[in-house]
């Protein structure tokens, strides 16, 4: 399932911005940013766009989870925005651990690390507490999450995206779930390394203070849109170092203590 918006909601605009982004995919060519074709876009509006997208070119696919963005206070900042966002994570977006990623479905992919978590059930529709999220997590497990705007050089504001699916591109998982009592997810460190070089550090403190602050955030937005999370659902819960742009047939590997290792590989 996907998050349902009414249809009364989607104007004519809407319909244009969500017809570039698919065009964008389409041709390999990013475009233009959406706020030229919405110029006060709001939140609200990136999520129809989002979910017109997702209806448009992804009727039938499996949903297999949400991500969230925008943890880090300083990105907040930059985005002049005091909230995260979230998107939709299809089946066709999720790779196992170094598997081959193909980078030609890919058009300005970055990386980032972070913690998922999947859902061993239902959380409420609302209002949902940290005790919630802790009681309905199976386990948490690394990940590395691709970005991928199909906007040109990245020129995004919070509507653009939003709009685009929260910049989302596809997903690994690594292949060593820990439960969460076994490990302090604020004080996880992780480091992003390729070839021996490192290119990103940080921990579990910088997603909203703790990746289970992420998720509860998650939850109630998502359920005050109608759509709870739900047993089986991946979370993305938001980056714990900066972004890393990738480069084709480089291997990407994000290593987090109490939580094992990852890696990202594509294809050159």
């Amino acid at each position: 399932m996907t998050v349902a918006v009414p249809a009364t909601d989607v104007t004519p605009a809407h319909e244009e911005a969500a017809a570039r982004l698919i065009e964008a995919e389409r041709s390999g060519v990013p475009c233009a940013p959406l706020r030229e074709l919405i110029p006060h876009g709001t939140i609200d509006d990136g999520y129809v766009v989002q979910q017109r997208v997702i209806d448009l070119t992804r009727a039938g696919q499996r949903r297999v989870g949400r991500k969230i963005g925008l943890t880090s206070p300083a990105v907040q900042t930059q985005m002049g925005v005091d909230t995260p966002d979230f998107g939709v994570l299809l089946a066709d977006m999720a790779y196992g651990d170094d598997d081959p990623i193909p980078a030609t479905r890919l058009l300005q992919p970055r990386v980032e690390a972070e913690v998922a978590f999947v859902l061993g059930s239902d959380l409420p529709e609302r209002p949902v507490v940290a005790a919630d999220v802790l009681r309905a997590t199976e386990f948490v497990v690394a990940a590395i999450e691709v970005v991928d705007s199909r906007i040109a050089d990245w020129d995004i504001s919070i509507f653009d995206t939003v709009a685009d699916n929260a910049s989302s591109g596809v997903f690994a998982l690594g292949g060593a779930p820990r439960l969460l009592t076994d490990v302090d997810l604020s004080a996880v460190e992780m480091t992003l390394t390729s070839d021996g070089e490192t290119l990103s550090t940080g921990s579990g403190s910088a997603c909203l203070g703790h990746p289970v602050n992420a998720v509860v955030w998650l939850a109630n937005v998502v359920a005050e849109r109608g759509e709870p999370l739900q047993a089986g659902e991946v979370i993305l819960s938001g980056a714990l170092g900066p972004l890393v742009p990738v480069q084709r047939g480089k291997t990407y590997e994000a290593t987090f203590t109490g939580l094992g290792t990852v890696r990202a590989r594509f294809d050159a």
